[in-house]
């Protein structure tokens, strides 16, 4: 049984109705917006918990709406995601399609090795639902050392080879792939795509992390 929740102003108590509040989270699907966040940091239950102070096992049964959280433990989660409270009770559109601008994308550059340049482009503010996560890999030709080495996560990974040639290495095997080529993985296996080319490669890297 979910516990009323009160608000205490000076000497005022208000006592908000548990079944109305049971059903505004519910609307709200408040639990699987926690999860989706989660998921797109790709970060487990026992991390948050530690992020948050809340048990683990608790933040399960919320995200699966089998507890209801407090306003305090919502800001809580908030801060970690870097929302406002709002976030979690805006109502949610029906999109068929949405679209993202080349001008719009932001490109990150990341130095790995002496003379390496690895870019990518996150696409995720595409996507609404955070258990699909791709971008655009770009490696930058004339370095051997130009490589990428993907974190570990649940989950699998699904490359498509859209310029070049990158070679996939694993600690059992390598693989060569080249344009048109695609390639799907354990999210779970170390990794590393290195360019092969004279000329870079580019790369559409999907992950699809999971609980």
């Amino acid at each position: 049984m979910a516990k009323v929740m009160e608000v205490t102003a000076e000497n005022e108590i208000d006592v908000v109705e548990t079944a109305k509040v049971e059903q505004t989270i519910d609307d709200k699907g408040i639990g699987d917006r926690i999860r989706r966040l989660r998921l797109k940091r790709s970060m487990g239950l026992v991390e948050l918990g530690q992020r948050t102070g809340l048990s683990a096992s608790f933040l399960s049964q919320l995200e699966t709406g089998r507890v209801i959280p407090t306003i305090r433990n919502l800001a809580k989660i908030a801060l970690v995601f870097e929302k406002d409270l709002a976030y979690f009770f805006r109502q949610d559109r029906s999109v068929s399609f949405r679209s993202l601008k080349k001008s719009d994308r932001v490109r990150l550059t990341r130095s790995l090795k002496d003379g390496s340049r690895f870019i990518s482009e996150s696409l995720s503010s595409l996507i609404p639902d955070s258990r699909l996560v791709p971008c655009l890999a770009e490696f930058r030709p004339g370095e051997e050392s130009c490589e990428f080495t993907p974190k570990i996560f649940p989950g699998f990974e699904f490359i498509y080879i859209m310029e070049g040639s990158l070679c996939l290495t694993t600690p059992t095997e390598r693989q060569q792939l080249t344009l048109g080529d695609v390639g799907w993985i354990d999210g779970r296996t170390r990794r590393q795509y290195v360019s092969t080319g004279d000329d870079g490669a580019k790369a559409m890297i999907v992950t699809f992390p999971q609980e």
